[in-house]
């Protein structure tokens, strides 16, 4: 910034110096130097093109196959008597279009509840009354609260699913928010873990959550440790002591082997040569 001014500054004094009138001159003239009289031609506005950034252009977002159409009305509105013969502009009012994304997304959970209950018009059960209260309401904490019945698990997945979506959306859009990823990550785990559950608890439902709402199931990989210097070479030296001990093992288990072989063998042969020696020395004389 300094060294920019002081650009700045340098050319205003030349500029001052050379069209300053110098006197002696006839005609009362100005005198400026040879390179200044020399024009320099001089770009057209149209030929100066801005570098594009690369980072700045925003990729379409993919429409989802669960989207609800524009048209459809709000959750509010849907029951409501002779909805249907009203103008077209209270229509679009009242429809998705207009709508805000928390309104959006109690369709959304909704049209996935609908497919995960066995009967959407039941309204006694226990998984309707448990819906009712939202899937981050009182219904669903009092379902919980209630105990670990059947309806708890697979309404919290579904939520889960309609916001890990609505997250995976935010992201196309807005790939530098750390805070959603975030977000997005945490509400994958925790799907993982209720997903988990279930399938011990409760295989056909976990089967038909999967497959209704499109959810491909992954085993959790096993126990892995990152590998640091320390532990690699903690772990080298353990191995290596503990194919020195099986080295030693093996030898000791030879030399015992070969002792009890001799054992044997000389209960075999009771006779030692010592014994066998002073009876042949009678026999000769």
């Amino acid at each position: 910034m300094l060294r920019a001014a002081w650009r700045a500054l340098s050319s205003i004094r030349t500029q001052a110096v050379t069209q300053a009138p110098v006197l002696g001159l006839p005609g009362g003239g100005c005198a400026r130097f040879p390179s200044v009289q020399r024009a320099l031609p001089s770009r057209p506005a149209g030929l100066i093109l801005r570098a594009a950034r690369g980072y700045a252009a925003q990729k379409p977002v993919q429409p989802n196959q669960d989207d609800p159409p524009p048209s459809m009305l709000l959750l509010d509105y849907q029951n409501v008597p002779g909805i249907h013969k009203v103008d077209d502009v209270v229509k679009r009012l009242l429809s998705l279009e207009m709508a805000n994304q928390k309104e959006k997304l109690k369709i959304k959970k909704m049209q996935l509840m609908n497919k995960v209950l066995e009967n959407p018009e039941d309204t006694s059960s226990l998984e309707a009354r448990s819906w009712s209260g939202g899937p981050w309401g009182v219904g669903v904490q009092g379902s919980l609260l209630a105990g670990p019945g059947p309806s708890s698990a697979d309404i919290l997945v579904v939520a889960l699913t309609v916001k890990i979506r609505n997250y995976e959306e935010h992201m196309q859009k807005h790939r530098k928010d750390k805070a959603h990823k975030r977000f997005l990550l945490m509400s994958i785990d925790q799907r993982k873990k209720m997903l988990k559950n279930l399938r011990e608890t409760n295989y056909a439902v976990f089967e038909k959550i999967c497959k209704e709402l499109g959810i491909e199931y992954t085993f959790p990989p096993p126990y892995h440790r990152k590998a640091h210097r320390r532990w690699v070479t903690k772990k080298a030296l353990c191995t290596q002591v503990f194919r020195e001990v099986q080295k030693l093992k093996k030898q000791k288990r030879a030399l015992r082997a070969a002792a009890v072989a001799a054992h044997k063998q000389g209960q075999k042969n009771p006779e030692s040569p010592s014994k066998a020696g002073p009876e042949a020395i009678k026999g000769n004389q």
